[in-house]
């Protein structure tokens, strides 16, 4: 190969590379900071497109312009009321200083570990200089209502008075926190308590104290139903016998006045002559003999008892 050639192409190929080294595209979501030698030099780049930089001896570094988030870990903290809860918490925050951040934390990585303690920190100070009803009520307006299975029923008890609520106190915590982290070159947008709960060991505590109440919610309704099942069964039965009294009343009237009818009836029919009052006295006798006496009945009467004296003239059969 002829060396003039060779050594143009060297050339060209080194010049590629330099120029390739020189120049630099940003996208509109990233700031970057120019480096040389490690230490940051001039102003951090913000406007999106293509920049220049010394070649060899400068690097980019790209930092992140959007809101970014924070999760932080579920940490176990008293309250001020001395009850152990597990807070978790989350924040979202922005890169508003990319010079400041670079120098101090260099990476996202950095920050979040940074983000971590600090944050941690003011949650954990915030949750113990408050008590639990704080933490949990979001605000302070809020009154028991009403029991829907009892008109016009009252509150039974009224909830522990709130002086703040949670939302107050989340804006403790990112007034404090933020002015932590603003030397960093981070601004911190809002901080949120995502969810608290009980420690394991009161748990078991709480769950038992919610069946309690439950089981006497569930007591006062047997009570109710067994009181109002008493009462329906009650009116049935008065009911019951009322109907029952008035039947029997009617039927012994009706049974009175056929009596009558048929004791009427048979005054016309028997007292129309002697004869016939005496074969009805006759027929009157034989139904008696008839309902006293039976197989095996002894029976004694007295020479002048009237039962006897049918007795006395009927004559034995040949």
């Amino acid at each position: 190969m002829n060396p003039r050639a060779a050594l143009l192409a060297f050339l060209a190929f080194a010049g590629f590379i330099v120029l390739t080294g020189s120049f630099y595209t940003l996208k509109e979501t990233e700031t970057a900071v120019i480096t040389q030698f490690g230490r940051p030099v001039g102003k951090p780049a913000t406007e999106a497109g293509l920049h220049f930089k010394t070649p060899f001896i400068q690097t980019v570094n790209r930092i992140e312009k959007r809101v970014l988030e924070w999760n932080g870990p579920a940490n176990e903290m008293p309250t001020k009321d001395k009850t152990y809860v597990e807070v978790e918490a989350f924040a979202r925050w922005r890169i508003a200083d990319p010079g400041l951040f670079f120098v101090g934390l260099r990476d996202e990585r950095s920050a979040q570990s940074r983000l971590e303690d600090i944050i941690g920190s003011e949650v954990r100070a915030a949750v113990a200089s408050h008590e639990l009803i704080e933490i949990i009520r979001s605000d302070k307006g809020r009154t028991l209502t009403e029991d829907p299975q009892k008109k016009g029923a009252v509150a039974a008890t009224a909830l522990p008075v709130v002086k703040r609520g949670r939302l107050e106190i989340e804006k403790d915590i990112l007034v404090a926190a933020a002015l932590k982290i603003a030397p960093l070159g981070i601004e911190l947008l809002d901080v949120r308590i995502k969810r608290v709960n009980y420690n394991a060991q009161v748990l078991d505590r709480i769950y038992k104290r919610m069946i309690s109440e439950r089981q006497q919610i569930a007591q006062r309704f047997r009570s109710e139903g067994e009181g109002e099942a008493a009462r329906i069964l009650g009116k049935k039965d008065r009911d019951l016998r009322e109907v029952e009294s008035t039947a029997y009343k009617q039927v012994q009237q009706v049974q009175g006045e056929a009596d009558a009818e048929a004791s009427r009836i048979y005054a016309e029919a028997y007292n129309q002559s002697p004869a016939a009052a005496e074969f009805y006295g006759f027929l009157k006798t034989l139904e008696t003999y008839r309902k006293i006496l039976g197989p095996g009945t002894s029976v004694i009467f007295s020479t002048d008892s009237d039962l006897f004296r049918l007795l006395k003239k009927s004559q034995p059969a040949p």
